[in-house]
């Protein structure tokens, strides 16, 4: 197993990495909004939320020498249901292979993020 680290996405805010390479295949944690350069969450809708999201995900992924195409599977958590339809237009850019996915809503979620996702990435 490999640890993978980027400065350009949130540090862990545990006990955890940020991704664990086992094999050909990438398991990421779930990302936040954080920004990585404040170090909190600075945006307060579900659409720049979802953006900063992607964003971490695109970084960890290039970290580990791979884009958002070897996404196979994600997992997405809202804070409020409602937001479904908001957060799938935001995905949708930037998710375009279409991984299978779960999407459900939580009670709560870390930092009072309004959403996080996982990842699971092939490597080549």
């Amino acid at each position: 197993m490999q640890v993978i680290h980027t400065n350009d996405a949130p540090a862990a805010v545990g006990p955890y990495s940020q991704a664990i390479k086992a094999g050909n295949t990438l398991y990421m944690s779930g990302q936040i909004a954080i920004n990585p350069a404040e170090g909190k969450i600075v945006a307060t809708t579900i659409e720049a939320q979802a953006e900063q999201c992607c964003k971490n995900i695109e970084a960890v992924l290039k970290a580990a020498g791979t884009d958002m195409n070897h996404v196979v599977k994600t997992t997405c958590f809202l804070a409020d249901i409602a937001d479904f339809k908001a957060f799938n237009e935001v995905y949708a850019k930037h998710f375009i292979s279409k991984p299978a996915r779960s999407c459900v809503a939580v009670k709560d979620l870390p930092a009072g993020a309004l959403c996080e996702v996982e990842a699971l990435a092939v490597l080549d």
